[in-house]
């Protein structure tokens, strides 16, 4: 089980906990905390996040809403992503 720190726009710092077979946005919103999200497919990117620190894995989603680019800057979608390590998280202001 790893620790996942959100860093948002509003200084808040809530933690939530992830098992590393479980996806970041289930485990968030079994905890109360919100990440927008539609599809959950990887297909919207709605949930998009970006990894501040940790190791993650990637499932698959659309090049469309999570282009090369931004994959680079490790941003990712909740809704496929799942923790290797701790992690700290920026999420997308609601």
């Amino acid at each position: 089980m790893f620790k996942v720190k959100v860093k948002d726009d509003h200084d808040n710092q809530p933690e939530f906990t992830c098992n590393d077979n479980e996806t970041i946005l289930d485990a968030a919103r079994s905890q109360g905390i919100v990440i927008q999200y539609a599809c959950k497919g990887g297909g919207c990117g709605m949930c998009k996040i970006q990894i501040k620190t940790g190791d993650f894995e990637r499932g698959k989603s659309s090049k469309a809403v999570l282009p090369d680019s931004e994959r680079e800057l490790n941003y990712t979608l909740a809704c496929k992503t799942y923790p290797k390590s701790d992690l700290e998280v920026r999420i997308q202001p609601s």
